[in-house]
C-alpha cells in the first residue's frame, strides 16, 4: 500500500477531510490534454493542493481546437475561446502557472511524439516537482488524446531513471456520471448528439485501475464546479453540472481517484 501524501488517503472514499500537511515551497506538475481536463478530472485535488501551499504547474498539450459541438473539425477560434476558459478555470483552482502547448488536438497518441516527450522532461527539470499527475491508462473514458498523454508522460519520466518524480494517474470513480446525468434529464435537460455530454455515462471509469489513493475533496467541490463552469464551450447550456444540488455535488464529486503509475 502506498504511503498517503498530505491531503490524500488510501482508505475509504468518504473519509472526513485529512488535516495538516503543507506543500509550501513544493511544486506539483500536471500534464493533461485539453482545456477542461484539469477541472473535470482533478479540480478538487488541485484546489486542495493549492490551498496547502503547492505551486501548481499545468501543462496543457492542446488548445482544444477540435472539441466543438459540430464534431472533430479544426476551429482555431474555438481554440482561442478554450484557452481563455482555461485561464479562468486555472484561476478558480489556484493553479499558479499554465503552460499551453500547441500539439494537434485529436492526434496526441501519434503526432510529434519525440517533441512531446522532450517537453515533459524539460518541464520536470525546470520545475523539479515533488510529484506529477496525468491521466490513468484508461484516459478517463478511453479518449485517445488522454491515453496519449498518459503514454507520453509515463515514457518521459521513465527516460529520466531514478531522478524522475513519482507519477500518479487520475481516473474517474466508476458509476459517478450516471446519477449526475439522470438528475439533469429529470430536470428536462436533453443530451446533445455530439461532444462531452453525448458520451455514454457508464464509460467514465469503466475499466480504470483500482485506486491506490482516494482524495477526499468535499471542501473544494464548490471550487471544482466553478472551474468546470468556466468551460462554457464544452459544457453547453443547462449542462448536468450547471444546476446540480450542492449535497449531490459533494456526494458525487467529493472524491477523486489516483493510482501509482508503474
Amino acid at each position: 500500500m502506498l504511503p498517503p501524501i498530505d491531503g490524500f488517503s488510501t482508505a475509504s472514499p468518504f473519509l472526513t477531510p485529512v488535516d495538516g500537511g503543507s506543500f509550501r515551497g513544493q511544486t506539483v506538475l500536471v500534464v493533461l490534454a485539453h482545456p477542461d481536463d484539469e477541472s473535470v478530472a482533478c479540480g478538487g485535488t488541485l484546489a486542495s493542493l493549492a490551498d496547502r501551499g503547492a505551486r501548481i504547474v499545468l501543462l496543457c498539450a492542446t488548445r482544444g481546437e477540435r472539441g466543438g459541438p459540430t464534431g472533430p473539425v479544426r476551429n482555431d477560434g474555438l481554440g482561442d475561446e478554450r484557452v481563455a476558459e482555461l485561464q479562468q478555470a486555472a484561476s478558480a483552482l489556484g493553479v499558479t502557472t499554465v503552460i499551453l502547448m500547441d500539439h494537434p488536438d485529436g492526434d496526441l497518441r501519434w503526432a510529434r511524439v519525440p517533441e512531446f516527450d522532450a517537453e515533459i522532461v524539460a518541464a520536470v527539470r525546470r520545475f523539479s516537482p515533488v510529484f506529477v499527475i496525468t491521466f490513468g491508462a484508461d484516459g478517463l473514458y478511453w479518449h485517445n488524446d488522454h491515453i496519449g498523454v498518459h503514454e507520453r508522460t509515463l515514457t518521459a519520466l521513465r527516460s529520466m531513471g531514478a531522478s524522475a518524480p513519482t507519477l500518479y494517474g487520475v481516473t474517474m470513480p466508476r458509476g459517478v456520471m450516471r446519477p449526475i446525468v439522470e438528475a439533469a434529464l429529470a430536470r428536462g435537460w436533453v443530451a446533445p448528439p455530439k461532444g462531452f455530454w453525448s458520451l455514454e455515462p457508464d464509460a467514465f471509469g469503466l475499466h480504470a485501475a483500482l485506486p491506490t489513493i482516494v482524495a477526499d475533496v468535499r471542501p473544494w467541490v464548490a471550487r471544482k464546479l466553478l472551474a468546470i463552469r468556466c468551460h462554457r464551450t464544452q459544457m453547453g447550456a443547462g449542462h448536468p453540472f450547471d444546476d446540480i444540488d450542492p449535497a449531490e455535488a459533494e456526494r458525487w464529486l467529493g472524491v477523486e481517484h489516483f493510482h501509482l503509475c508503474a
